[in-house]
């Protein structure tokens, strides 16, 4: 467990909830906690390196990233950076493609609020690995949105309108994150919710795509509902999948031979590879072949 951090100084507010994600996921995801806090070292050194409280905290955190660092070894999410913006993209998707279902049944908790704005802030931490991708923004900026929208109709005691609806006219209030956060630190009030693979519709709103491989929910296992078997013991049956038949054009593409492939490309097979190992953890075969045949026909072809 990395070490404790003294009191952030008021000049990092701005990044107070990235170390408090940081923390939350230093025993779930160890990855995810490693880059919120490189995040945030990154944006603190901009903001002021040269304070002495600035200074000193700069310090410590730079000490427990030297931690985790040591304590996750020869991670491939940590030596290779494709292979860690690929972990926490897909981390952050899930999240927000959660709190979306949940918004679009109509199914408002703290839990989906907090989802939706952790989303937002893991999609802040990517650009640890350079400038986010238009889609990712849009995420971002909806995911923000959304968790504020929602949180401010239910303290005032109204019904937030589910689904996508129109950015215009919703001011994003910076002063409501702390009140987020606060309120969302607890388990989901309802627990009607629970993954099915396979069962997730394709989400498109104000040019947003949800991308492949995004399909398992933010929830730990302890949040998922008990069964209501007599034993009391949680038994984990399978689900019946619709396994998606494999292009036979696949097999017969002549490789059109390595030079033709960019490093951009070679960059989004491994993400298409990345998913499907993903979608194959959560048992979602359907995500897992769809993704794999993406992969395999950009490297036969050099196209999507």
């Amino acid at each position: 467990m990395a070490a404790q951090l003294p009191s952030i100084p008021p000049q990092f507010k701005s990044i107070q909830h990235h170390l408090r994600t940081a923390q939350e996921h230093e025993k779930r995801d160890p990855v995810v906690s490693y880059y919120c806090r490189l995040y945030a070292m990154q944006t603190g050194m901009k903001i002021d390196s040269k304070s002495p409280e600035c200074r000193k905290f700069l310090s410590k955190l730079m000490d427990q990233l030297e931690t985790l660092k040591k304590q996750l070894g020869d991670c491939e999410s940590i030596t290779q950076e494709i292979v860690g913006s690929a972990h926490v993209e897909n981390y952050a998707l899930k999240m927000f493609l959660y709190a979306d279902n949940e918004d679009r049944a109509g199914r408002f908790h703290k839990n989906m609020i907090k989802s939706f704005y952790t989303a937002s802030l893991l999609l802040d931490t990517l650009t640890v690995f350079g400038e986010l991708t238009e889609e990712n923004f849009q995420h971002r900026k909806y995911a923000r949105w959304k968790a504020t929208y929602i949180h401010n109709c239910l303290k005032n005691g109204q019904t937030p309108e589910a689904g996508p609806i129109g950015l215009d006219g919703e001011d994003y209030d910076e002063n409501d994150d702390q009140a987020m956060f606060s309120m969302a630190g607890q388990a989901p009030e309802r627990s009607s919710s629970t993954y099915q693979p396979g069962n997730v519709p394709s989400s498109n709103f104000t040019g947003i795509q949800i991308p492949p491989g995004a399909h398992a929910p933010a929830n730990t296992p302890a949040e998922l509902p008990p069964s209501s078997g007599a034993s009391g013991t949680n038994i984990a049956h399978p689900v019946p999948q619709n396994i998606p038949v494999v292009d036979p054009s696949l097999y017969n593409t002549p490789a059109q031979g390595e030079g033709r492939l960019t490093p951009e490309d070679y960059a989004r097979a491994q993400k298409y590879c990345k998913y499907a190992g993903s979608a194959l953890q959560y048992e979602d075969v359907n995500t897992a072949v769809q993704n794999l045949q993406k992969a395999l026909k950009l490297l036969t072809t050099g196209r999507e």
